[in-house]
């Protein structure tokens, strides 16, 4: 007899959730949260999507156990965020990285290591591993300081994963980086989804969240207006695209012509377009490939070796131990 999968709880659940940030005197002042409901899954993408000022960053910091909800109820790994169990489970990139400048690349990873209490070895696997992954071995004895923007964001993505987490939560994670390292940490993050992490991310780059994210939703003045899968708000069912190969003018007139007959429509014709990163990223890895020499960051190499340990099914029965 086959045994019944239980369903798996969702990691983060919020309903209701509302936010008063209020004066001296404890008069209301900003409603940043509005009594939003949404629900997290396990190894999937969630996107908080608005404009600044729509209450994403605040719903992560409650969820992180920084603020407070006034009301309703929220939900991590079925724990308060509040709870010493749920923290040690999140891995967390804010929206500015604030990193002591005199210290360096391994030094500032070497230190969150410390706060989970990681063997010397292990400390020194991880940051080895993390180095290479966001592009930073050769700069691993830098001052933090000296690091553009972008290289300081790669060294808050580090940072956030070196405890292993199984929520990822990450504040404008391409905040900062050129076109290769947007692409880089895009592909860092389905990776990562792949491997059974889940991933809570925020961020105001549309394009950015289409190309990763399972589910988006959509904040406007601290409330909820539109949430669900991307495909389902992106897709225009009311018509269809055809793409064939390169035909002959008299073939393809051939195509139209019996289209219009059939329909009564006359379809629109054009060729297909890359994006303007797609072209980008090419030019950009012809270049490196005719002279690799790396004056910032250099090509990342993966992800890190640690990170493949856990599925969505291990964390699952992790859960149900707990």
């Amino acid at each position: 007899m086959v045994q019944a999968t239980a369903p798996l709880s969702p990691v983060v659940q919020a309903e209701a959730l509302t936010k008063i940030f209020r004066d001296f005197w404890h008069r209301p002042k900003v409603r940043a949260v509005n009594g939003v409901d949404f629900e997290v899954m396990p190894g999937k993408i969630f996107g908080l999507l608005g404009p600044n000022g729509s209450g994403k960053s605040t719903i992560l910091k409650m969820i992180l156990g920084l603020l407070v909800p006034t009301g309703g109820s929220l939900r991590v790994f079925g724990l308060s965020p509040r709870h010493v169990r749920s923290k040690e489970r999140i891995g967390y990139l804010p929206e500015e990285s604030s990193l002591y400048p005199y210290l360096t690349a391994e030094e500032i990873l070497y230190f969150y290591a410390g706060l989970f209490d990681l063997s010397r070895s292990e400390r020194r696997a991880r940051i080895d591993q993390l180095l290479a992954m966001v592009g930073l071995s050769h700069a691993r004895r830098r001052q933090v300081g000296e690091f553009s923007k972008g290289m300081l964001r790669r060294i808050g993505l580090a940072q956030a994963l070196i405890n292993d987490p199984d929520l990822v939560v990450l504040d404008e994670p391409t905040s900062g980086l050129d076109p290769v390292g947007c692409r880089q940490v895009k592909d860092l993050i389905l990776t990562l989804a792949r491997r059974g992490k889940t991933v809570l991310l925020s961020s105001h780059l549309l394009a950015d969240m289409e190309d990763i994210c399972d589910r988006v939703a959509i904040l406007c003045d601290g409330a909820i207006i539109v949430q669900g899968a991307v495909r389902d708000l992106l897709e225009r069912r009311e018509s269809y695209r055809l793409v064939f190969p390169v035909l002959a003018p008299d073939l393809l007139d051939k195509v139209l012509a019996s289209l219009q007959h059939d329909t009564g429509v006359t379809p629109d014709v054009d060729h297909p377009k890359r994006t303007l990163e797609e072209f980008f990223l090419n030019a950009v890895e012809r270049a490196r490939q005719q002279a690799p020499t790396y004056t910032g960051v250099a090509p990342t190499s993966g992800v890190a070796d640690y990170l493949f340990q856990k599925s969505a099914e291990d964390a699952a029965e992790k859960e149900r131990h707990e």
